[in-house]
């Protein structure tokens, strides 16, 4: 598990800025600098904010990772840093630093596709996972479901036609005034409540790998306001399990449908969704259920991190690639272009 290139990862998509110093699938370090507070009073991500966070964190964090790593500069194999998706601005102050670095040190750069870093993601605690398998990978701005055929080999059979899971969380804590970050909002509120108790719609049933969030949002915000108006609101508990049950229902059952028709034995997750503790207990039930392997990164590295950067460029780099000087970001990358 040690052996391999040192590698520096760095990764700046949206709102958090991270940094770790990671040898083959060994993470000598990852260290985050959280924006939550910066954004919570827009009640989301202010991409012009976001911006400016990273410029002040990303070069304290690097020096911070090399330290807690143990290792100098001079010392690393390679820099990998997030090329897209994600917020154009975001995506540049970690990608200029990046490069500079790599530039600096004449060590080579790499430009990694941040959805295939959550591909990655479960191999740092999981070195057994391999493809085939099929992977979820649900955050604020995605959802897809990817038959990961071999490493590098990848086929998204399914993904969001409107909101992603993360994003219909933020919006719907915002409304029930949870607060920012939605996901673990509504997660905690769900506490002790029924996920039974309201009957909010499964959306997409005939399809049995997309998704669609834009109309259960409308559904939960409907019914609330209804429930207001007639002074009958449902307890809180209630409310927050059973919305939060309808997204883990479509979630799990698109990914199982998935599992089957590929016929594999793994299934794993990555993205900040897959840190809600209602749907990873579904996915072990319903692995165990099915017999198959379950590999789900630890909360820490289902959110974004520079570990799981650096991991897809430890492969990346095993293939000889490296991105020339005159790469830049593409905010709409798509995984596999």
């Amino acid at each position: 598990m040690t052996d391999g290139p040192l590698i520096l990862g760095i990764e700046t998509s949206c709102d958090e800025t991270a940094v770790a110093v990671v040898q083959g699938l060994e993470v000598r370090s990852s260290v985050l600098s959280s924006q939550t507070e910066a954004h919570a009073r827009f009640g989301g991500v202010v991409p012009e904010v976001a911006a400016r966070a990273h410029v002040e964190a990303i070069r304290p964090l690097a020096h911070q990772a090399l330290a807690q790593a143990g290792v100098h500069s001079d010392e690393l194999d390679a820099v990998a840093v997030t090329r897209g998706p994600g917020l154009v601005g975001a995506l540049m102050v970690g990608f200029a630093f990046g490069k500079a670095l790599a530039w600096s040190l004449g060590k080579p750069f790499l430009a990694i596709d941040h959805m295939e870093g959550h591909l990655f993601a479960p191999r740092l605690e999981h070195p057994d996972f391999a493809p085939p398998a099929v992977v979820l990978l649900a955050s604020g701005g995605h959802s897809q479901i990817v038959h990961v055929r071999d490493w590098g080999s990848y086929e998204v059979v399914g993904a969001t036609m409107d909101d992603a899971a993360g994003e219909a969380l933020d919006k719907l804590a915002r409304f029930m005034g949870l607060g920012y970050p939605g996901g673990p909002a509504i997660d905690l509120a769900s506490d002790g409540g029924d996920p039974g108790a309201i009957a909010f719609p499964r959306p997409l049933r005939d399809h049995p790998y997309d998704f669609s969030f834009s109309g259960l949002k409308t559904s939960v915000v409907t019914f609330l306001e209804r429930a207001k108006a007639q002074g009958s609101v449902p307890p809180l508990p209630d409310v927050a399990a059973s919305l939060q049950e309808a997204i883990v229902d479509v979630l799990v059952d698109k990914t199982f449908n998935a599992v089957e028709s590929a016929r594999v034995q793994h299934v794993a997750g990555g993205g900040g969704v897959l840190a809600n503790r209602r749907l990873r207990q579904r996915f072990r039930e319903e692995a165990d259920r099915r017999g198959v392997e379950l590999h789900l990164p630890s909360a820490a590295m289902c959110t974004d991190n520079g570990a799981m950067i650096a991991a897809a460029a430890n492969f990346r780099l095993g293939l000889g690639e490296v991105a020339s000087w005159q790469v830049d970001v593409d905010a709409g990358l798509r995984l596999g272009a």
